[in-house]
């Protein structure tokens, strides 16, 4: 019964494992190719390269989550809608899962596109070719956060101001540590379990 079980739980583990592999793959693909392009761009334009800011990513993928389902609408010949920065009912709650709030996010942009399959090109374009690019050839913007969700990607653009820097005012670094873990966390757990059957 005990090799069954640790069978069983290995099973699970390397699906698992496959399975965030794989997904997170996809998206991170798409996400690096973007923000390559975006500081490829801003490098034409003699402007510094954005860096990565972990909290505005939070921020578009929780935003980025709010439109899974919705249809590419509005579109344009090239099959892409851009938005202004989408106003949600839920739009606090969305900054809190983020220990984030309106104050360190103010000057802060949040830049929504639809393009079907996430076609690289498009994407870029819809950023750099659109009213979009008046941010990214700004240079009060410095840091970047990206997510994607089905045909969606939301950019995030930081400052280095206390108003749009994203960062908390408390500092919570066992949270910030946790969050951090993310799948990291899980293969823990699934181990943990593992070792209980033992």
């Amino acid at each position: 019964m005990a090799s069954f079980a640790r069978t069983l739980v290995v099973s699970m583990l390397m699906c698992y494992i496959l399975f965030i592999n794989h997904t997170a793959k996809c998206d991170n693909d798409s996400e690096d190719s973007l923000f390559q392009g975006i500081n490829q761009y801003r490098t034409t334009l003699n402007l510094s390269g954005l860096t990565e800011n972990d909290k505005a990513e939070c921020l578009a993928d929780e935003m980025a989550d709010q439109f899974k389902g919705q249809p590419c609408t509005n579109t344009t010949g090239s099959n892409t809608v851009q938005g202004n920065e989408p106003q949600f009912a839920n739009y606090p709650r969305l900054l809190a899962k983020c220990d984030l709030n309106v104050t360190n996010t103010r000057d802060g942009k949040i830049m929504p596109v639809c393009v079907p399959n996430l076609n690289a090109t498009l994407v870029l374009s819809n950023y750099t070719l659109s009213q979009y690019s008046q941010y990214l050839n700004d240079t009060a913007y410095t840091g970047i956060g990206i997510g994607t969700e089905e045909n969606w990607m939301v950019v995030v653009l930081t400052t280095n101001t206390s108003e749009g820097s994203f960062v908390p005012a408390n500092g919570n670094g066992v949270v910030n540590f946790a969050i951090k873990l993310g799948p990291v966390s899980h293969y823990l757990v699934l181990l943990s379990g593992f070792f209980m059957i033992l």
